[in-house]
């Protein structure tokens, strides 16, 4: 599954954050992958994608930031995974 973790920065400060990752790297358990990350231009939020298949593993890496960052959690799936669930309901009636 993937998952898009918004992380937001303690007090707006990205710099122990970054200076952990420096430091310790990205301290995941085996089986958790690393997809990319965007961060807002002011340095307020990082938009990370994950995938794993058991959340526990998420669980777990978040608790080793969770001093520096508060998170939230979104399941995602790809853009191109959701039009082919919708697909099948594009030409009924209902649902609009």
């Amino acid at each position: 599954m993937l998952f898009m973790v918004i992380e937001h920065f303690r007090d707006a400060d990205p710099v122990p954050v970054y200076r952990r990752f420096r430091d310790k790297g990205r301290m995941m358990p085996d089986g958790l992958v690393y997809v990319g990350s965007w961060v807002e231009a002011g340095f307020q939020r990082c938009f990370q994608l994950m995938e794993c298949d058991d959340i526990a593993l998420l669980q777990s890496w978040l608790l080793n930031w969770r001093d520096l960052a508060e998170f939230e959690i979104v399941a995602v799936v790809s853009g191109q995974d959701a039009a082919k669930s919708v697909a099948p309901f594009l030409d009924s009636k209902s649902g609009s």
